[in-house]
């Protein structure tokens, strides 16, 4: 009998617990991708307020940048 938990005498034990191992990888990143698509929607509106607030800063601070700091003429001293 082959038990890959022990002493692997057989090269069929080796292949059996890779099977194993990679049964268990896919489980793992199935429940991962299940993780990220309940997560995703959320992540979506996340992103959306990130930018509406970063829009609005960005307009709120457009007073200071006006064409009065363009001007060549240097200022006196």
């Amino acid at each position: 009998m082959c038990d890959p938990f022990s002493t692997i005498k057989e090269p069929e034990c080796l292949q059996k617990w890779e099977v194993m191992r990679l049964n268990q990888l896919e489980a793992y990143f199935r429940g991962t991708i299940t993780y990220y698509n309940k997560l995703a929607p959320m992540q979506e509106k996340m992103f959306k307020v990130l930018e509406k607030e970063i829009d609005d800063i960005s307009q709120a601070d457009e007073w200071k940048y006006t064409d009065e700091d363009d001007e060549d003429d240097p200022e006196p001293w």
